[in-house]
């Protein structure tokens, strides 16, 4: 089992920064990578970022890669979202999540999920 802990969200103003925080616990040495997703009012949650647990291999979508870094801790206990520039579309809850093997995009290879945090972006 694996213990997932986010927080670091709030609400900004756009164009301001926030940074998320995960805290991983439990057997956190099986992990094949950490992601975060994202889930709007009235949309399906979609992936948003993503780093590989060994090594420091890290995945964006297209619609953050520019303006948001994943990194974790050398301790691997904690992975942290950066988010820059932050815009109304934006405004969701941010989860974290665990994968213990299978594509890094895809939500379904994710295991373990944390409870959410909320980000509101305002104009």
């Amino acid at each position: 089992q694996v213990q997932l802990v986010e927080s670091g969200g709030g609400l900004v103003q756009a164009g301001d920064s926030l940074r998320l925080s995960c805290a991983a616990s439990g057997r956190t040495y099986n992990n094949h990578a950490m992601g975060w997703f994202r889930q709007a009012p009235g949309k399906a949650r979609e992936f948003v970022a993503a780093v590989r647990w060994s090594g420091s291999s890290t995945y964006y979508s297209d619609s953050v890669k520019g303006r948001f870094t994943i990194s974790r801790d050398n301790a691997k206990t904690t992975v942290y979202l950066q988010m820059n520039s932050l815009q109304p579309e934006d405004t969701a809850i941010y989860s974290c999540a665990c994968s213990l093997s299978g594509s890094i995009y895809d939500q379904g290879s994710y295991n373990y999920w944390g409870q959410g945090t909320q980000v509101t972006v305002s104009s």
